[in-house]
């Protein structure tokens, strides 16, 4: 073999094994916090590596991540809230707690229940007077009104609504290179 053809060799597979050792990663949340001002993200993973027919955003603690520092990778701004879960037939819906730092089963009584709703305009609304939570649950298209104690009448208003999916490709664990709101991005359009 001869020093020309060695050298080629060698040198292919040094740039074949530092570009191809650079890969980064892809995650996917639910985001539950967003500074648009510091640009951070904060939000619950999905526990299943997107491994699963359904995604499942309990994989705690929560994690945040920094905004594409380029404004074109990314898509629209993520919208916040805490819900998790509601669970229609078993009347158990889950909030991630911001203050125990950790997720919370409640369990409701429905006074209103209305699927097929294409959206939740307007929604939550918290009603002290009357003592109850109106939301809307995208999963299933429902909104859905049921009564509360005062201790959860008192939770922030981000507490009954759920936070949009962001897809993200990182290098850097807390800088996101691209950034996609699933929630919002139509890809029937592209």
């Amino acid at each position: 073999m001869s020093n020309r053809r060695l050298v080629f060799m060698v040198a292919g597979a040094i740039l074949c094994a530092a570009g191809c050792s650079d890969f980064g990663k892809v995650e996917q949340g639910r985001v539950i916090g967003y500074n648009r001002k510091s640009g951070q993200v904060t939000l619950i993973r999905d526990s299943t590596g997107g491994q699963a027919a359904k995604a499942s955003y309990d994989a705690l603690p929560p994690i945040s991540v920094k905004t594409p520092s380029d404004p074109e990778e990314m898509g629209p701004e993520p919208a916040a809230g805490k819900l998790m879960k509601v669970d229609l037939e078993k009347h158990d819906l889950v909030i991630f707690d911001s203050a125990a730092n950790q997720f919370r089963n409640i369990p409701y009584q429905a006074i209103e229940q209305r699927g097929n709703v294409a959206k939740g305009t307007g929604l939550p609304v918290v009603d002290k007077v009357k003592k109850t939570i109106t939301l809307y649950w995208p999963a299933d298209k429902t909104v859905l009104t049921f009564s509360a104690s005062d201790e959860l009448l008192a939770l922030p208003a981000d507490t009954w609504k759920s936070g949009d999916v962001v897809r993200y490709y990182f290098k850097d664990p807390v800088q996101a290179l691209r950034m996609m709101n699933v929630t919002r991005t139509d890809l029937t359009k592209s």
